[in-house]
C-alpha cells in the first residue's frame, strides 16, 4: 500500500472513530435515560459542550474527506502517488492534530493551534491540485 493510500485509509478510519465514539456515548445516553433515543440533535446542540464539539470534528472530517481524499484517490489512480506519497501522513496528522484540539477545547490560543493544522491541511491540498494538474 502506498503512503497516500495509508494516510486516506487512515483519514477515513479516523472520520469512522469519532463517529463510533459519537454513537457509543450517544447509545450510553439512551440506555440510562439520559436522552431519549429520538432526543438528538445531529449537531448536538441539546448535548453537553463536549458532545458537540465532537460532532463538529467529525463534521470537519467529512468536510474535508471529499477534498483531501478527492486529491489522493485521483493521485492513486492516476499512478501520480509519488507526488502525494510524501506529505501524505503530514496531511493525516494535520487532520488527526486539528480534530484532537477541537475536542479538548475552544479557547483561543486552542482555536488558532486547531485553524493552523486545518491551514496545513489546505497548503498541501493546493499544492497537491497543481501538482496533479501540472502531471
Amino acid at each position: 500500500m502506498t503512503p497516500t493510500l495509508a494516510a486516506l485509509t487512515g483519514f477515513i478510519a479516523w472520520t469512522l472513530l469519532l463517529l463510533v465514539a459519537m454513537e457509543a456515548i450517544r447509545s450510553r445516553m439512551v440506555i440510562t435515560k439520559e436522552v431519549p433515543a429520538n432526543g438528538f440533535r445531529p449537531d448536538n446542540a441539546n448535548l453537553s459542550p463536549f458532545m458537540q464539539r465532537l460532532a463538529r470534528a467529525h463534521a470537519n472530517c467529512l468536510e474535508g474527506l471529499p477534498i483531501f481524499g478527492g486529491l489522493m484517490l485521483v493521485a492513486v489512480v492516476s499512478d501520480k502517488s509519488s507526488l502525494t506519497d510524501p506529505l501524505a501522513f503530514v496531511l493525516l496528522g494535520a487532520r488527526i492534530v486539528q480534530s484532537t484540539i477541537h475536542l479538548a477545547s475552544l479557547s483561543p490560543a486552542a482555536v488558532t493551534f486547531r485553524f493552523s493544522a486545518f491551514a496545513v491541511q489546505m497548503g498541501i491540498g493546493v499544492y497537491w491540485a497543481f501538482l496533479l494538474l501540472a502531471a
